[in-house]
Order: C-alpha cells, then sequence, then structure tokens
C-alpha cells in the first residue's frame, strides 16, 4: 500500500463524512488553494490554445470571439480566424480537455481502488481493451457489424471501447487482487499479458484493413487530437462527461477502501457495488477516450502522483485537482505536438510517453528505494 494514502486520520474523516483533524487543516487549505490555482491554470491554457498555432490571434481577441459566439458581423477577428477557432481549434480544445481530465481522474480512481499508486489505465491493460473495441469497429464496420453500428450510428465506436474496457478492466481485477489485496507484480504483469493479448487481435484486424484504414490506425495508435471535430464530441463527449460528474461521488468510497476493505464496510461503504460503480466509471471514461483521441498513455498515472505529493490522498480533493491538471498537461502536451515539428504534427501519445515513461520509472526506483528523492 503507497504511503500516499496511509494518513488514516485524514481519509478515515473523510469516509466517515465529518472533518477532518486540525493536523490535517494545513493540508486541506493547501488543497483548495490548489485547486483555484489549477483553475486559472486551466482557463490560462484554454485560451493560449486557442490563440496560439500556425495563425496566431491575439488572446483578447479570441476572448472577445467567444464572448460574441458565432456571429460573425462581430469584427474581434477575422471570418477566416474565426472558422479556425471555432471550427479546427475550439473542438480540439474541448476535446483535448475532457480526454485530459477523465484520463487523469481514471488514473486516480484505479489506483485507489487497487491502492496501488502505479495503477494507469494505459500501463495495466485498460486502454488496450478499449483499443481493441475500437479498431474493431473501425475495421469491421462495413462488414458482419455493419447493422450493429447501424442500430448505434456515431455512438458505435465509443460503445465499443467502453465495453472493451470494461471486459479488460474486470480481467484485470480479478487476476490481480486476492483477499482485498492487489499484488503489484500480479497487476503489472496481468496487464502486460492483456496488452499483449489486445495488440495481437488489433494486428489480426490491422493486416486485414485496406490502405486507408491502415493509415489511419497507425496514426490513432499513437494518440492524437488531430481528428478532433464536433462530431467526436457529440459522439464521445457525454460518455466522458458522465464519468466525470459521477468520479466525485466515488472519492468517500476510496477513501474509505484505503483503510481496507473490512474497514470500508465498517465505516457503512457497500464494498462490492462501490467497486462495480468505480470499474465501470473507469471503463467508460477510458473507454470513450481512447476511441477519439488513439492510445495516450501516463497521464493516468503522472498526474495523480504528483498531486499527491502536494496534496494529499484525500480523494475529495484529489480527484477534482486530477481534473484539472490532466486537462492543463494535455492541452499543454497537444500545443507541442503541432507546433515541434511544424508544419507537421508529432501524434501526442509521443509527447506524453517521451515525459510519462522516465516518471513512471522514477516512481518503482523510489518505491523500491534505489532513489530517496
Amino acid at each position: 500500500m503507497s504511503e500516499a494514502i496511509l494518513r488514516k486520520p485524514a481519509v478515515l474523516a473523510s469516509a466517515q463524512g465529518g472533518k477532518k483533524p486540525r493536523p490535517d487543516g494545513d493540508r486541506s487549505a493547501l488543497a483548495r488553494s490548489v485547486i483555484a490555482c489549477l483553475c486559472v491554470a486551466l482557463i490560462a491554457t484554454i485560451l493560449f490554445s486557442l490563440a496560439f498555432g500556425a495563425s496566431d490571434a491575439s488572446v483578447v481577441s479570441v476572448v472577445k470571439s467567444l464572448i460574441a459566439g458565432s456571429d460573425i458581423t462581430d469584427n474581434a477577428l477575422s471570418v477566416r480566424d474565426r472558422i479556425i477557432i471555432y471550427d479546427i481549434r475550439l473542438p480540439r480544445v474541448i476535446l483535448g480537455t475532457l480526454i485530459g481530465a477523465s484520463l487523469a481522474v481514471s488514473g486516480a480512481v484505479m489506483q485507489g481502488l487497487f491502492r496501488n499508486p502505479l495503477a494507469d489505465p494505459g500501463i495495466v491493460g485498460v486502454s488496450a481493451g478499449a483499443g481493441l473495441g475500437a479498431v474493431s469497429v473501425i475495421v469491421l464496420g462495413g462488414t458482419f457489424l455493419a447493422p450493429v453500428i447501424a442500430i448505434f450510428g456515431l455512438y458505435a465506436l465509443p460503445l465499443a471501447a467502453f465495453f472493451g474496457a470494461l471486459i479488460f478492466t474486470l480481467i484485470l481485477y480479478r487476476v490481480a487482487t486476492r483477499r482485498g489485496q492487489t499484488s503489484i507484480a500480479t497487476m503489472l504483469l496481468a496487464g502486460i499479458a492483456l496488452g499483449a493479448m489486445a495488440a495481437a487481435y488489433i494486428g489480426v484486424l490491422v493486416y486485414v484493413a485496406d490502405d486507408k484504414q491502415l493509415r489511419d490506425l497507425t496514426f490513432w495508435g499513437l494518440g492524437s487530437l488531430a481528428g478532433a471535430n464536433w462530431v467526436k464530441i457529440a459522439a464521445s463527449g457525454p460518455l466522458i462527461a458522465l464519468a466525470l460528474i459521477i468520479s466525485p461521488f466515488l472519492a468517500r468510497g476510496l477513501n474509505g477502501l484505503a483503510l481496507g476493505e473490512a474497514s470500508a464496510s465498517h465505516l457503512g461503504i457497500p464494498v462490492q457495488r462501490f467497486k462495480r460503480i468505480a470499474i465501470v466509471t473507469v471503463a467508460a471514461a477510458t473507454g470513450a477516450s481512447v476511441a477519439v483521441s488513439g492510445g495516450i498513455g501516463f497521464v493516468g498515472v503522472v498526474v495523480p502522483h504528483l498531486l499527491r505529493l502536494v496534496i494529499g490522498p484525500d480523494h475529495r480533493y484529489l480527484l477534482p485537482a486530477a481534473a484539472l491538471l490532466g486537462a492543463s498537461l494535455l492541452l499543454i502536451a497537444d500545443a507541442v505536438s503541432r507546433t515541434i515539428v511544424a508544419p507537421s504534427e508529432l501524434p501526442i501519445g509521443i509527447v506524453t510517453a517521451a515525459v510519462g515513461a522516465p516518471f513512471f520509472l522514477w516512481i518503482l526506483l523510489r518505491r523500491r528505494g534505489i532513489l530517496d528523492l
């Protein structure tokens, strides 16, 4: 069990629904301050992302344009810039905000559920399950799956990714958890096995894909927001938003689980029902995100771990802070990905992996006592 969730007085008070003891009052005030700062940072990042690009616009002009809405008679921006912002950048920023928040919150919920700071949808195979579901729809959509896809329409892709993520999450939980305890080694090995299994099936689907599908799958597999549009927001946005709305209500249960399943049950938490709700929430957030953005890794492990070092393990503060920081970091990564090799665009998954992989190794070394930082 990680040191981040062993602060029992604070967690116990939260699980019981009461106020925390005075020694944690400063930590609570700090958490609120951090959340307020993250709100400001996210707003600034959104405005920067809307203004910055191949065709720059001032932040003031962007704000005026957003206030004026789609009224083309407003002269804060030219018609060309207005089209760029409303039809290209705004959908991308909205989708990036939702996906960054959902991946970070999913990581925080998984870490609380497994009581392990290394749990992350991308690392333990949940994203691979979502990817398998999405690729199946992309490649087989014109074959025997056509009648099913016709029923669900534009929601077919996120729903397929959701069920893929849900199945893999359930398998992972059953394999890695024994008597309420999760073995880190078993969890990582199970994640490797699930990822390999998904990769094998995806490989078969890629092999039978046509040239256009192959190009799309290659770029999608590396993670990207380049194809963001209002249709994708309409398809995956509601599922992601629903998961984000549900997540704060999981805080009390996650705080209770930090003390062990028996203690959580004694505190009046319906443990088994809570686990099912948490698993479905993670699957919904991860599946809908992967369906439209592809594989974007390490957001779910880096963001919650950084926040635990600053504001502590109380999920009442950790979950909203993770959503805000995850959204900001993904928008920053997206800005880097579309400018570092301009006029080309680097897949955002490469940027997050380049930063997240060394951080993940640092966490492993720190937990083993090799690094005392």
